[in-house]
């Protein structure tokens, strides 16, 4: 039996407070059957894949069951203050908190019965301020599991608790009596209130947990500011009148009016007009692109130069701002695999800490029996051990790494392919629309018989303009004035013949010139072909009046930053092999030109797969770029698979990585980002794993004060959040 999925839904998660909880929402989702779902803590959203039988509500229905929100996600621009309460708990808990501290730190501020009015003080802080806390680790208690929460909610618990029996039973709350702070806890002292601890934590927490969100908020704004570009509205044409409506209301085949300065409102066909598009917003690049009649534009793009009337042929969730979206929403929704180890970690780390807890506690009491020292050691332990930095290690990383290459015009698809650019040591190129631009160009004319340059290429152009052939394009593009043909016929594949000022002008190749029309080909001409041909570059004659008269020889044009983008794949130790379907003097001439260690010419799209297998045969990890659709399988194949913008979609959708900007240098950007990503990753993990593995025996061993411990948890999760904001620098060399 067969069962049929829907596309993936994101919802966005209420109520999530560490990484213990997306691993729980995951568990219950991926238990329903016929789901499959992701939940990322950072984003705070899960990708979630339905059987065609279940419902979104099914899945909402789920997560409320584990106590927690779900919904699905504003629409971009919302205007939403979600830090809003969190911020306000944390200041009522700081200004409360503070005259706690101080208080409890600071002797000379200890006025008679002080410590009572400390409890006032502190009292809605343990309850109100930390009741996120209280409230999550209740919820997961109830479904039998334990969460970071339940490490602070225990934790801030245990000091109020023991506080309030130190007052009323321990004698701690006699007028007079005073106490000083001290690092480390001291064993045999009398019964001391803790409040200061259990106040300072929570505001601690409270902090890292905002600065966290905010963080996060700032991490996901390239991605918000990106699907917020597209124009609110549009002046469609109708009966010759520009009518405004919502850009939601666009249909596909309607004309609409983009204005100087407007940004276009939806992906579509220019029908009248010619102006400049500042396409930076989706490439990155800033010199704005000249367009006219026939040409596609990208809606959210800007029309900087003269009024375009534009007819839509992608609307809604169709459009390529829409499509980058989801691109980069399932990149920062997915998990890389060491993102995965840290979630198993994350997921029995709670259980083990608690049990280290009560082991700290019996441990202290039976070799010293110090009630004071052994739950001054018990409340650190549990304290300090909390995994938010774990939890963020690698989410945080992967958010602003891919918001950065979506400002970039870099759209990575997956965590997984971070990994990938990692490993890879080879990287393979196809040439047309990689490595070269993909639109031939003239590069020289050569008279002969007295004939002047200008004159055969004039001519040749007159009698190439009726021609839609690359070769026929670059020749009238080449030539600024050339006159009218009269009549036109094309012979598919050989040439082209046309009257031009009552003469025939002949333009092919030398041997349908002297088979079909006897026409003599000079050694001169015959000496320029062999020379053309041999540089890389395709020959045709130009004959009229019964003789040859010429030869122009066109070729692919190597994009400009080609060789530097090679010279940065070689500094990073990868080496470059170029695949092409063209002729071997043709690859090997372009392969020299940019700096390619090896060619491999003449081969169809199944040796292009063959190719990228083979070399895996041979313990080589491939990375290959290219644009068409003979490019798919083999990006499919790919260790790595990067395609250019400006190629098809079946290149896209088979790829890893698609680059916007149709420039190779693009793809050094992008391997050098998801390195960079990855090596952030990893310095997160270091320090949220080393972090815990150091401080937890401190804890255990009496040395650390519970509320240093818990200011020290908070600083760990800001660290790793703050690391990874640095990616939002990157920039491309």
């Amino acid at each position: 039996m067969t069962t049929t999925s829907t596309p993936p839904v994101e919802l966005t998660i209420e109520g999530m407070t560490c990484a213990s909880c997306a691993n729980r929402i995951e568990r219950k989702l991926n238990k329903l059957p016929g789901v499959t779902a992701s939940v990322n803590y950072a984003t705070e959203s899960a990708s979630v894949t339905l059987p065609a039988d279940l419902a979104v509500d099914d899945a909402i229905r789920t997560i409320e069951a584990a106590g927690y929100g779900a919904r699905l996600p504003e629409p971009p621009g919302a205007d939403t203050d979600e830090l809003a309460p969190l911020r306000r708990r944390l200041i009522v808990s700081t200004v409360l908190a503070v005259p706690v501290v101080a208080l409890s730190m600071v002797p000379v501020l200890q006025f008679p019965g002080w410590q009572w009015a400390v409890l006032v003080l502190a009292l809605p802080v343990a309850v109100w301020g930390a009741w996120p806390f209280h409230r999550a680790a209740a919820i997961n208690a109830r479904h039998g599991a334990a969460t970071m929460d339940t490490l602070v909610s225990v934790g801030v618990a245990a000091a109020t608790v023991w506080s309030v029996w130190a007052l009323v039973f321990g004698g701690a709350g006699h007028i007079g009596m005073q106490m000083a702070f001290s690092w480390f806890p001291h064993p045999g002292a009398a019964p001391e209130p803790y409040f200061e601890v259990a106040a300072a934590v929570t505001v601690f927490l409270l902090a890292g947990r905002y600065f966290e969100a905010r963080a996060k908020d700032r991490s996901g704004a390239a991605l918000q500011a990106l699907l917020a570009l597209g124009a609110p509205t549009a002046r469609v044409l109708r009966d010759g009148v520009e009518t405004e409506v919502p850009t939601a209301a666009l249909q596909v085949g309607d004309r609409f009016v983009v204005r100087p300065g407007e940004r276009i409102a939806t992906d579509g066909t220019i029908t009248d007009g010619t102006s400049a598009i500042d396409t930076s917003v989706m490439t990155g690049e800033a010199v704005p692109v000249e367009v006219g009649t026939g040409d596609t534009v990208t809606g959210a793009t800007v029309n900087v130069g003269g009024r375009l009337i534009v007819e839509a042929t992608r609307v809604g969730q169709d459009t390529e701002l829409a499509r980058i979206g989801r691109l980069v929403v399932s990149a920062q929704t997915g998990k890389a695999e060491v993102q995965r180890l840290a979630d198993r970690v994350s997921a029995v780390f709670v259980p083990i800490v608690m049990g280290l807890a009560v082991l700290t506690l019996i441990g202290w009491l039976l070799l010293t029996g110090d009630v004071q020292a052994a739950f001054t050691a018990a409340v650190a332990t549990l304290v300090i051990a909390c995994p938010c930095a774990l939890g963020l290690a690698t989410p945080t990383a992967l958010l602003v790494g891919t918001g950065r290459g979506s400002q970039l015009g870099i759209l990575i698809r997956g965590p997984q392919v971070l990994e990938a650019t990692r490993r890879i040591d080879t990287v393979v190129l196809d040439k047309t629309g990689t490595v070269t631009t993909g639109k031939m160009s003239v590069h020289q004319v050569t008279a002969v018989g007295g004939e002047t340059d200008t004159r055969v290429l004039a001519l040749a152009a007159a009698a190439e303009a009726g021609s839609e052939h690359p070769i026929a394009r670059a020749i009238t593009a080449a030539a600024t004035d050339h006159p009218t043909a009269d009549t036109f016929q094309s012979t598919a594949g050989l040439g082209v013949q046309a009257v031009v000022d009552d003469t025939l002008v002949l333009v092919g190749r030398p041997a349908w010139l002297t088979d079909q029309w006897a026409i003599t080909i000079p050694e001169a001409v015959t000496d320029a072909v062999r020379t053309a041909e041999q540089g890389g570059a395709t020959a045709v004659v130009v004959a009229w009046d019964g003789a040859a008269r010429g030869v122009i020889s066109v070729a692919d044009t190597i994009a400009p930053t080609s060789p530097d983008a090679i010279r940065r794949l070689h500094d990073m130790g990868l080496r470059t092999i170029m695949l092409t379907g063209d002729a071997e003097d043709v690859a090997r001439t372009v392969a020299a030109e940019v700096g390619i260690d090896d060619v491999e010419a003449e081969v169809r799209p199944e040796d292009k797969y063959r190719t990228v297998t083979r070399l895996q045969q041979q313990g080589r990890s491939v990375a290959m770029i290219g644009d068409g659709v003979n490019d798919a399988a083999a990006l499919a194949a790919a260790d790595l698979g990067i395609a250019m913008g400006s190629g098809t979609d079946a290149a896209m959708e088979a790829a890893d990585i698609t680059l916007i900007r149709a420039d190779l240098s693009a793809a050094a950007d992008a391997i050098a980002l998801a390195r960079r990503t990855l090596g952030t990753i990893k310095v997160n993990l270091f320090w949220a794993f080393a972090y815990n593995v150091a401080a937890i025996p401190l804890a255990m061993a009496g040395l650390l004060n519970p509320m240093i411990a818990g200011a020290a948890m908070a600083l760990s999760s800001v660290f790793v959040v703050s690391n990874s904001l640095r990616l939002r620098t990157f920039q491309p060399r």
